[in-house]
């Protein structure tokens, strides 16, 4: 049995010894390194896998058509957009992602994330590190939190965890999502609302959906000119959700007070050439909200868990199906 672990550059050298432990014993695991300009070789390497194991590899309808006996893809994260799941299907081919890893986490790295911003944190860095001031004036005005309005953009399980913990602030709460029951939000005092509330009311907006053909490149600039607000806006979901350069413009011209963004339009960015970075009104951190020792334990161990539930067939062991395909 063929098992391939598909890594882009960045992650290709990681431990994989959870995966080993639990993957069914005597299958020939390898290692397969995508990039675009090598993809006939990484072609050639999993096209007789019976199951694929990925987080960032793009497998499109081209790369799901060379899979030649492929069972299973598993997908070590809770989004699944790299992978056409909805084509893979026809295939026959079942598509794993996991349900829950990181909530704690990402909750937490928000909130800190959405403190700092408001407490203007990178403003008194710069001032201290690179000026050596002491002076608390340097940051202009701070609003106080208790009362603002923070509004999320997907109240799924991250998002509902960031909401009880903006509660214990004093912070007001409202939410947009279309797919969520009034009475879950009702239970963490969230008000659902429509969009357009979410970006006139809102003094921090946080974003925390998944990633769909009709959210990319949806906060544009023509939507950050409708926030009345001049909202703090931070993004620990996508990064494609937002045009970057449409966020400089706003940044700029004083649409957004600051930004906080885990992730970029790309998983690999350019940092020596990208204009969000050295800014004392934008906070980066390396897409890592997700992590810790307990999280990063879960994001090797329940992915490779589902593969081999799926090979074996205890379907009912799977944590999170994310196509049908008939067991």
């Amino acid at each position: 049995m063929k098992i391939i672990l598909a890594e882009i550059p960045e992650t290709v050298n990681r431990d994989i010894s959870i995966e080993k432990e639990i993957l069914p014993k005597g299958s020939d695991i390898q290692i397969a390194l995508y990039t675009p300009e090598k993809k006939s070789d990484f072609i050639e390497q999993i096209k007789d896998a019976d199951a694929i194991l990925t987080g960032y590899v793009p497998f499109d309808k081209e790369l799901i058509d060379h899979l030649e006996n492929c069972k299973v893809i598993s997908i070590a994260a809770t989004g699944y957009n790299y992978v056409d799941v909805k084509y893979a299907e026809t295939k026959g081919i079942h598509c794993c992602a996991i349900g829950d890893y990181c909530t704690q986490e990402v909750a937490d790295h928000t909130l800190m994330v959405l403190l700092a911003l408001t407490r203007k944190l990178p403003v008194y860095q710069e001032s201290i590190n690179e000026k050596h001031e002491w002076n608390y004036l340097v940051a202009g005005s701070v609003p106080r939190l208790q009362g603002q309005t923070l509004g999320i953009v997907g109240l799924g399980k991250i998002g509902q965890a960031v909401a009880k913990r903006a509660k214990t602030f004093g912070m007001k709460l409202i939410a947009y999502d279309p797919y969520l029951p009034k009475e879950i939000a009702d239970d963490i005092a969230t008000e659902l609302v429509d969009l357009e509330q979410i970006l006139s009311k809102s003094d921090i907006i946080t974003l925390h959906m998944n990633l769909t053909s009709e959210n990319s490149s949806f906060f544009t600039y023509d939507v950050f000119k409708k926030m009345k607000k001049k909202p703090i806006i931070i993004n620990m979901a996508r990064g494609e959700m937002i045009d970057e350069a449409d966020l400089l413009k706003a940044l700029n011209e004083g649409l957004i007070k600051s930004a906080g963004l885990d992730v970029l339009e790309s998983e690999s960015p350019d940092l020596d050439n990208n204009s969000l970075v050295g800014r004392s009104d934008v906070i980066l951190t390396p897409h890592v909200a997700f992590y810790s020792d307990t999280s990063m334990y879960l994001l090797s161990k329940i992915p490779a868990d589902n593969i081999k539930y799926t090979l074996n067939g205890e379907f009912d062991k799977v944590d999170r199906f994310v196509n049908q395909v008939e067991k």
